[in-house]
């Protein structure tokens, strides 16, 4: 029996305002228990919530960047639960009028083309407290810093069949959001989470499944490994004559599975109705039009000018755009240091993001300015130094600060490009090596390692790895 998988996604986007939702207090992470709600967060009696403007602003520019419609009113409701860390009783959430409607998202589909995925919407709500279950042994506590937080929740139609591509939706949604700078981004501060729908079906049926839903996933790998065991489990139980219940479920990083939390509730469980406190939300024209001036180039337009510009292959191009950052950095060192777009993106993705790595730094924290990265690809273009040799420099221009010059100066770097010289260097080698030699003319193609290995070393590392190549093939033959 063959199944297929149908899966939506509802992503939790933090706005990365310093106010929250319906209230002044502040949204800053990692402050003291209860130090960041005020009268409003707590849902003291005679207090009335104000809307955040600069969250209505981020909701109209994400909409913009996904295409989508863009309500001129949209109407705050409460969302009615009870759960120790709501004071309120109920949420302030939006339902029937959300301020954003049918985007659309495009990501690499299973079959490595475009594939276009529908966005019903996005709505404003604000977060919940947190319950803190391990500060205080056999009991519970309330942090109510987080109430109050302003979300963007960004829902999706049904539209991806695998767990590859809910990765690679959240992926692209991740890096948007960050683009627009209406969210940091942050899984581990819980900035970007995401609750996964999941049903099967037979393939071919237009029926869709009985659907589980699996609550705030907070990295790429828990969400790919959360839906690939539900699919299976859901297949398990269909093939072994049971019934997939419609439920809430959590996911376990440490057994790496599901499990049920709770039956999942419909609309009607949570009687919204409209929030009495709060006026319609009225976007202008204008509005949307001050909102479209400040869009960035988007993650996908980069990604195509830096292909077509730069002359880049996909792969490259695709880790440069990841990071706004990332690319206004190689176009600064591209600026500086023109002709090589290639070499300059190797450099990036290889020994930058490879420093960055190790380290344990953003990178925002990079400590090469875009000049500094420049004028080390010029020496190597120019002939100064080597390719291993730049990376020795990179690593002293990391720890230091200084410049690729004066480390060059320093170290006592520089590089033999005299033909001459290192053709005596592999007439040296050759003569020490007949057996070496006698292999490679007989067609062991390794061993011309072992003479470039060797001249190296007779010439402290100093000569140009290209002119060695060549000398060496015109001297051995074949």
């Amino acid at each position: 029996m063959q199944w297929e998988a149908v899966i939506g996604l509802e992503i939790h986007v933090q706005l990365a305002t310093s106010s929250k939702m319906f209230s002044g207090a502040a949204t800053a992470y990692g402050a003291a228990p209860n130090t960041q709600a005020c009268d409003i967060d707590l849902g003291l009696p005679g207090v009335l919530p104000v809307i955040n403007r600069r969250a209505v602003e981020m909701a109209v520019l994400l909409g913009l960047a996904i295409g989508a419609q863009i309500a001129p009113v949209s109407i705050f409701a409460r969302k009615n639960y009870f759960y120790p860390d709501l004071p309120k009783g109920y949420q302030i959430s939006q339902y029937e009028a959300p301020i954003v409607r049918h985007g659309t998202l495009e990501i690499a589909g299973a079959d490595g083309e475009p594939k276009t995925i529908r966005i019903l919407r996005a709505h404003l709500e604000e977060d919940a407290g947190k319950s803190v279950h391990d500060a205080f042994p056999g009991n519970s506590a309330i942090d109510l810093n987080r109430a109050g937080t302003p979300l963007l929740e960004v829902v999706t139609e049904p539209d991806m069949a695998s767990a590859a591509e809910a990765v690679a939706y959240m992926r692209g949604l991740h890096t948007l959001v960050r683009y627009l700078g209406i969210c940091d981004g942050n899984m581990q501060e819980g900035s970007f989470r995401c609750d996964a729908n999941v049903s099967v079906r037979r393939a071919g049926d237009p029926k869709l499944g009985t659907r589980a839903e699996i609550k705030n996933l907070n990295s790429f790998r828990y969400v790919e490994r959360a839906i690939e065991f539900e699919i299976e489990r859901q297949i398990d139980v269909i093939e072994s004559g049971g019934k997939v219940v419609q439920e809430t479920r959590l996911y376990d990083s440490v057994k790496d599975e599901t499990r049920s939390m709770r039956g999942k509730e419909d609309a009607h469980d949570y009687r919204y109705f409209p929030d009495p406190d709060l006026l319609p939300l009225t976007v202008t024209q204008a509005d949307i039009d001050a909102a479209r001036e400040r869009l960035p180039e988007l993650p996908a337009a980069k990604k195509s000018r830096f292909l077509s510009q730069y002359g880049l292959n996909e792969q490259d191009a695709l880790a440069l755009v990841q990071e706004r950052e990332v690319a206004a950095y190689f176009e600064q060192v591209e600026s500086i240091a023109p002709g090589d777009p290639k070499q300059i993106a190797n450099w990036i993705t290889g020994e930058v993001f490879g420093a960055l790595n190790r380290a344990g730094l953003a990178f925002a924290q990079l400590p090469v300015p875009s000049a500094g990265l420049a004028a080390l690809l010029g020496r190597i273009r120019d002939k100064t130094i080597s390719g291993s040799m730049a990376k020795q420099v990179f690593e002293e221009m990391w720890e230091t600060g200084d410049t690729p010059d004066a480390i060059i100066e320093r170290r006592g770097f520089k590089q033999l490009t005299d033909d001459g010289a290192i053709a005596a260097l592999v007439d040296e080698v050759i003569a020490a090596s007949p057996e070496q030699v006698e292999q490679y003319r007989s067609g062991k193609d390794k061993v011309f390692g072992y003479f470039v290995g060797q001249v190296m070393k007779k010439s402290k590392g100093q000569a140009n790895p290209q002119q060695l190549n060549e000398i060496l093939k015109a001297k051995l033959g074949r």
